[in-house]
C-alpha cells in the first residue's frame, strides 16, 4: 500500500529583525501570489490530511489548500524550522551557511545554542513515522521549512544533504512516496520558473 507525503517548503516570507517575531513571520506579496500556485498545483492530488510546522509562514503556504479542501491543518511543534544557531544573536549569513553545510557531514554539529541534525532529525522524524502509520495509503501534506525538511528526508535517504538543501527554492513540492514506511521515490512537483 502507497502512501504519499507532500512536503511544501514555505513561499517567501517577510524579514523581521525580531527574534521574538520569527514564529509570526508572514509571506510577502509575491509568497502569498506563489501559494496560491500551491493551491492550484496540489488541489486536485487528492489530499488527505494537512499537517505543519507552528510558523506562520509555513501554515499560510498550505492554508489555501486546507480552504479549497474544506480541511483543517495540524500543528506539529516538532515540525518547526530548525535553528542552526541561536536567533537571539547577530550571525553573518556566510557564517551560518558554512554551520549548515557542515551539520550534514557531523550530524552533532550546530553554532552557539544552535540545534544540531541529529537533535532536530530525533524530535522531527517520530512525527513522520506516525504520519506514515496513522494515514497509510493517504496522502498527507506537511507545510514545512528548507533545513527540517532537508533533515527529514536525509533521515530517509543519505543521499538528501547540504547540496539538495541548496538547491531548494521558496516555496517547493516534493511528493515522496512510501510502500508501508519506506522512502521509494522522490518527485518535485514545483519548477521554479512558476514563481
Amino acid at each position: 500500500m502507497k502512501t504519499y507525503i507532500y512536503f511544501v517548503r514555505h513561499a517567501k516570507s517577510l524579514f523581521v529583525p525580531s527574534v521574538d517575531q520569527e514564529r509570526a513571520r508572514g509571506l510577502t506579496e509575491q509568497g502569498k501570489r506563489d501559494a496560491a500556485k500551491v493551491t492550484d498545483l496540489l488541489a486536485e492530488e487528492g489530499i488527505d490530511v494537512l499537517v505543519s510546522s507552528p510558523y506562520a509562514r509555513a501554515v499560510e503556504t498550505i492554508q489555501g489548500l486546507a480552504d479549497h479542501l474544506n480541511k483543517k491543518i495540524a500543528v506539529y511543534e516538532e515540525l518547526r524550522e530548525r535553528p542552526i544557531a541561536s536567533l537571539a544573536y547577530d550571525i553573518p549569513e556566510e557564517m551560518v551557511q558554512q554551520a549548515i553545510e557542515k551539520s550534514f557531514t557531523d550530524a552533532d554539529y550546530c553554532l552557539t545554542e544552535g540545534e544540531s541534525t541529529r537533535m532536530a532529525r530525533e524530535r522531527a522524524m517520530p512525527i513522520i513515522q506516525s504520519l506514515l502509520s496513522e494515514h497509510k495509503g493517504r496522502n498527507v501534506v506537511i507545510g514545512t521549512h528548507g533545513n527540517i525538511m532537508t533533515i527529514i528526508m536525509n533521515g530517509l535517504d543519505r543521499d538528501y544533504g547540504y547540496g539538495f538543501w541548496k538547491q531548494t527554492t521558496k516555496p517547493d513540492v516534493y511528493k515522496l512516496e512510501f510502500e508501508e514506511e519506506r522512502l521509494r521515490k522522490v518527485e518535485r512537483l514545483w519548477k521554479p520558473q512558476e514563481s
